[in-house]
């Protein structure tokens, strides 16, 4: 539904941001001044004794100083109620006294339609309830009591009848004077192919009614009764109420839960998501009979940031997780991700739930496994990777899966993470055998004059190159920072790369990644006061007081916006250069400590310690210089091709 200009201009004018936050929070009294409008309170979102949560009634935005929510009335009740936006608008608009703007014609008389087929949807799941709790239902009640659900859960979960035979819910709902064509429509009965009346989708089943988050029946799962029956579980016909792969079973109560902080947990099926909800686990949901679609994942995370995929430990519930990655890969970004639960085998949630009790599943959440580690397993497990060609194809295949994360800085921590396994995969963190190998020349000989490789590894990477790399670099990201406090206007100019930029030291992270969360603020003495009321003082002070940074004519007051966007991109381009360089030396002895000995690891560092000195003679710090780089490309490979390696006696 499209809204009208100026509408929500009226709607945000008639409500105090205060009064919609006031329902939730307790108001600081010492530190608010509601005459100015300007409100304190403990923040609802994160757990704190403090009043870091601030409210500018006047702007009409609230802001947190602790986890950094921010946003206007509609967003906190978007938050707060764990709804969408148009159901925000809806709700502000009924506090505000505002009637919603009418539909079109069009669009009227599609949800009057929807309304008329969800009202025999309503009918139906009475009538599969009521038979449930009358003599036709006996086995089904017996089936539902020996999985233990209680008559609450029963309750809760609306469980139904459909009882044997052809027209048994056909004859009720048009007994009552709902049109035979609705009955079609919404999927309950099927035209027969014998010319005769049409007849009930759902016999002798029990029946599950599936309700979209505005609680209205949209559909019906039935499970079977007959043991011999073609389709243990039965889904209703997609309808103009019902698109199985845009719905999720018990999305509403979840979506509730979920608000309040309970873990948003995706179940196989109806029985799994009950029995989880009867244990505490309320925030729980299940597609409806097929994999997880692109649309569900998007559902999912407007529940929650991090939905726990919980599936059955067989070859089908692991081969729908691996699956599943390849979906979410390409839709992921900071802070929406997967998590996945792996049940033992042959154990589904409910069964785990009767013989290990509520606690064991809980464990099973709260450790559940990144995304990234069952990427990993799926590349990795039961196979070997005894031969180049092995590894490499593992490394093609994890580049290919990786491609797919279209967040650059994501894709990038991903890469690290992948690095780390990989490296333990192989042994490259492990201690060599002492003198399994030797060199046939070299500055020594008999004992290793390092206890292991990877004490060489870091020798190099401790030595004077990655000393001096560290200052520089600091230099730099200290100007870039600067920088941007000084310009904020450069900020979206420069955005994506300095998503992936990956500074040193933690005050820079910090100084970066608050720049990155106000973005759109272009006003520099503004923003300076977020920075420090958000990370404080001295980090700040620390970094306008460096002579280089103050010497920089881009930050002074006045700078021409060209050279200083110049200078922005020029100081870009020279730390990924310099980085670029760095991270060759160190992948070169990364690589040759899984092969080489500690000679050959002590002339790369020797060669590194070289290459800086040299260019710091020549005046060159910037690591921009191509000839330069590819000079050192090119002694790394010779120091690699003019090694001759026997192996040791024994």
């Amino acid at each position: 539904m499209s809204l009208p200009p100026g509408f929500l201009d009226e709607l945000r004018s008639r409500t105090s941001i205060a009064q919609v936050v006031g329902r939730k929070v307790m108001w600081d009294t010492r530190k608010s001044n509601q005459g100015k409008g300007d409100m304190w309170a403990p923040c609802p979102f994160h757990q704190e004794k403090s009043a870091s949560f601030h409210v500018d009634d006047r702007k009409g935005y609230y802001y947190c100083f602790g986890c950094h929510a921010k946003g206007d009335a509609l967003g906190f009740i978007q938050e707060t109620e764990n709804v969408s936006f148009m159901e925000a608008v809806e709700i502000m608009a009924r506090e505000a006294g505002m009637t919603m703007p009418a539909r079109d014609p069009q669009a009227q008389k599609k949800a009057d339609r929807r309304t008329q087929l969800a009202d025999v949807m309503e009918q139906a799941a009475q009538f599969y309830r009521l038979q449930y709790k009358a003599g036709a239902g006996a086995a089904a009640r017996d089936y539902i009591n020996k999985r233990g659900l209680s008559p609450q859960t029963q309750d809760q979960f609306e469980i139904g009848f459909a009882p044997d035979g052809w027209q048994n819910l056909w004859d009720h709902l048009t007994g009552k004077g709902v049109a035979e064509e609705l009955i079609l429509a919404a999927g309950l009965a099927k035209e027969s192919n014998k010319g005769g009346k049409p007849y009930d989708t759902f016999r002798n089943r029990i029946m599950f009614p599936i309700r979209d988050p505005r609680k209205r029946c949209i559909a019906f799962g039935g499970r079977a009764m007959d043991p011999n029956d073609n389709a243990k579980y039965l889904n209703s016909p997609e309808t103009e109420l019902f698109d199985k792969g845009r719905s999720l079973y018990n999305h509403g109560p979840a979506r509730e839960a979920a608000g309040k902080g309970q873990p948003l947990i995706v179940a196989e099926g109806y029985m799994d998501v009950i029995a989880l909800a009867a244990a505490g686990l309320t925030a729980s949901v299940a597609p409806l009979g097929t994999a997880v679609t692109e649309t569900q994942l998007q559902l999912l995370w407007r529940i929650s940031p991090e939905p726990v995929i919980a599936l059955d430990g067989d070859k089908a519930g692991i081969g729908a997780a691996m699956r599943l990655i390849d979906l979410a890969l390409p839709m992921l970004s900071a802070g929406q991700s997967l998590r996945f639960c792996v049940l033992p085998e042959g154990l589904d949630p409910d069964d785990l739930i009767k013989t290990q009790g509520v606690d064991a599943m809980r464990e099973l959440v709260e450790n559940s496994k990144p995304l990234v580690h069952l990427l990993w397993q799926r590349e990795t497990e039961g196979k070997v990777f005894d031969s180049p060609e092995r590894r490499a194809a593992l490394d093609q295949s994890l580049r290919e899966a990786l491609k797919k994360i279209t967040d650059g800085n994501l894709r990038s921590h991903y890469g690290h993470e992948i690095k780390r396994l990989r490296a333990d995969l192989f042994g490259l963190n492990e201690a060599p055998r002492e003198n399994t190998w030797q060199r046939s020349r070299g500055p020594w000989k008999g004992k290793s004059k390092f206890p292991d490789k990877g004490v060489a590894v870091a020798s190099t990477k401790n030595s004077l190159l990655a000393q001096s790399t560290d200052v520089e670099e600091r230099v730099r990201e200290a100007v870039i920072l600067v920088i941007l406090m000084a310009h904020p206007d450069l900020l979206n100019h420069f955005l994506a790369d300095l998503e992936t930029l990956d500074l040193h030291g933690e005050d820079h992270r910090k100084i970066l990644s608050a720049l990155l969360r106000h973005s759109d603020e272009t006003d520099a003495e503004h923003l300076k006061n977020i920075l420090t009321a958000e990370i404080g003082a001295a980090p700040l002070e620390k970094l306008w007081s460096l002579s280089h940074v103050q010497i920089a004519p881009a930050v002074r007051a006045g700078a021409d916006p060209t050279l200083t966007r110049m200078t922005m991109a020029e100081e870009l381009a020279k730390l990924e250069a310099r980085r670029g360089i760095q991270r060759e030396i160190e992948d070169a002895v990364e690589d040759l400590a899984g092969v080489a000995d500690e000679a050959l690891t002590w002339r790369v560092g020797q060669a590194a310690e070289a290459r800086n000195a040299s260019m710091r003679s020549k005046g060159i710090s910037d690591g921009g210089d191509g000839e330069d780089r590819g000079s050192m490309s090119d002694y790394l490979q010779s120091l690699i091709d003019g090694e001759i390696w026997v192996k040791k006696g024994r």
